[in-house]
């Protein structure tokens, strides 16, 4: 039984032994009472937890973090200091919170007092901490990409509906208010019938040649690979020893496949959202992508790829294009974008290419009103607020998995269409390319025992 649940039982049992109501008002034990919170544990101490994940969670009142870990114990001890400061600061008491700290999140995982976890780790260790952690009980925050690969994602999908957990992918744009007026303004036919979408999204540059380092006494390297092929260490492979600037594992095909699955999953699930597609895919893929010829980083660079669907549509994705999402239709274009945004500095990202958050070919068309009988598509007010509130009610957040997989299943696609020199057709029912046994050895990868999903006993 999850702590906060035999609380509220033994809390209103207690009452009714001496004589009070058998439901205890929420003003007697006030929003602070440990009944009200959610205990979560931080997997993944880097710079998206730091400046993204736990800074937007720990801000709400229902969420109290109790453990962090990372396999680079520096990372897990300057995450302890975050969090325990923020409470010192909120509560004004110097030892209010002592949060634990992990170098094995399956550890972790055993804690009964933790009801939930955020997932923060690099996209090669996305899919078997989640299917663990809900097999453990646990609620999961999970960051995309949903998986490295389209096998691992399958077997995380089926995990979660066996078990009933809450799981929210960190598609957030759901959650920003332009990219769900532009998707309601489709989806009603303001610009007539959509045909076409042209999604920017840019590539990587190559990098130096790295040589071999020692591995630092503070990080376990061994489980940092997990399941990924055993490589000698070096700095810009792996995450920065100083700081939190951009990790250059996001650079190597051995742990994810660049921006088409960095980017690409927030870009093709806000696109799915105004296409009315989230629940399927394109039925072909073909692509065009430049791959450094030297260097350590080995993921695309300048890429194109085109998506069909059975409906009519064709997508089109390109860092030629400006980045964000443009809905072309027999009426118009409404083209929509995070704004003048960058991840960080050093992202490949043009501030120049991302200007204007929403705009249209005409005025009007962003100054229509959706009426009470038009489709009206679910809003919130932020994605980690509405994966809290879900794990209350029970209800499926804005970003279940069943989304989020068939989103990062079109990256994963992509990606698998820029090593061929040919249109390749997909199956949206039996998720295979049809006819192709190459592109479908793709679609799964060998494991390094004793880590990787193949392993987690379900």
């Amino acid at each position: 039984m999850k702590r906060r649940n035999f609380m509220e039982k033994t809390a209103m049992g207690t009452a009714a032994m001496v004589g009070f109501p058998s439901i205890v008002p929420a003003h007697v034990l006030g929003k602070e009472a440990p009944s009200n919170k959610i205990n979560i544990g931080q997997i993944g101490c880097g710079r998206i937890a730091r400046s993204h994940d736990i800074h937007d969670t720990i801000r709400f009142d229902d969420a109290r973090f109790v453990a962090v870990c990372d396999v680079d114990s520096k990372r897990a001890a300057d995450a302890k200091t975050l969090v325990d400061g923020f409470y010192r600061e909120k509560t004004g008491k110097a030892k209010y919170m002592d949060t634990k700290t992990y170098g094995d999140y399956r550890e972790m995982l055993m804690d009964k007092d933790i009801d939930a976890v955020v997932i923060s780790t690099p996209d090669h260790w996305h899919s078997q901490p989640a299917m663990e952690a809900a097999l453990a009980g646990k609620d999961i925050y999970l960051q995309k990409p949903t998986s490295l690969t389209l096998k691992e994602g399958q077997q995380l999908r089926d995990v979660i509906k066996k078990t009933g957990a809450i799981l929210q992918v960190g598609t957030q744009q759901r959650a920003m208010p332009q990219f769900r007026v532009a998707a309601e303004l489709v989806r009603n036919g303001r610009i007539g019938k959509i045909h076409t979408v042209k999604i920017g999204l840019p590539g990587d540059p190559s990098g130096p040649v790295a040589p071999e380092m020692p591995v630092p006494s503070n990080l376990d390297f061994d489980m940092w690979l997990g399941s990924t092929p055993e490589v000698p260490y070096t700095e810009i492979g792996v995450h920065p020893r100083e700081g939190y600037s951009r990790p250059g594992w996001l650079r190597l095909r051995s742990y994810g496949a660049g921006m088409i699955t960095g980017w690409g999953q927030h870009h093709y699930d806000s696109a799915a959202w105004g296409m009315d597609t989230e629940l399927t895919g394109p039925i072909s893929v073909e692509a065009l992508a430049e791959f450094p010829k030297s260097g350590l980083w080995n993921v695309h660079g300048d890429f194109f790829v085109k998506h069909e669907y059975d409906n009519g549509m064709t997508v089109y994705t390109s860092g030629g294009y400006t980045n964000g999402i443009r809905y072309e239709g027999t009426d118009g274009w409404i083209f929509v974008s995070r704004g003048a945004y960058q991840a960080s500095a050093s992202d490949p990202v043009d501030k120049e290419k991302s200007a204007k958050a929403l705009n249209s070919s005409d005025p009007k068309i962003l100054e229509s009103v959706i009426s009470d009988n038009e489709i009206h598509l679910e809003k919130i007010e932020d994605q980690h607020g509405n994966w809290l509130e879900c794990i209350k009610t029970r209800k499926q957040p804005i970003s279940p998995i069943e989304k989020g997989h068939k989103a990062c299943a079109i990256c994963l696609i992509s990606d698998i269409a820029m090593q061929f020199d040919r249109k390749l057709e997909w199956d949206n029912e039996t998720e295979t390319f049809v006819n192709d046994n190459e592109a479908n050895a793709m679609l799964a990868r060998e494991q390094r025992k004793p880590y990787g999903t193949d392993y987690v006993k379900v």
